[in-house]
């Protein structure tokens, strides 16, 4: 499959459904990547990608656990 070009605020949706699907804990990781790529029609690399961009800039919903911790 073809890398699609993504928007940034489409990257956020992809890393905030792989955070969903996998806090939902019915998926391993790699399947909740195939499960993403499927439904985002991207690749599984692209998913990989995305996962680490949003767990290094912090994209929603990490940042809002952040913010609940440091509200308390």
């Amino acid at each position: 499959m073809a890398s699609k070009r993504l928007t940034v605020q489409q990257r956020k949706d992809i890393f905030q459904a792989v955070v969903s699907t996998q806090d939902t804990n019915l998926m391993s990781v790699a399947d909740s990547y195939r499960h993403v790529a499927e439904h985002y029609e991207v690749s599984e690399s692209q998913v990989r990608q995305i996962a680490q961009e949003g767990i290094d800039k912090e994209w929603p919903p990490l940042n809002e656990a952040a913010e609940e911790v440091a509200a308390e």
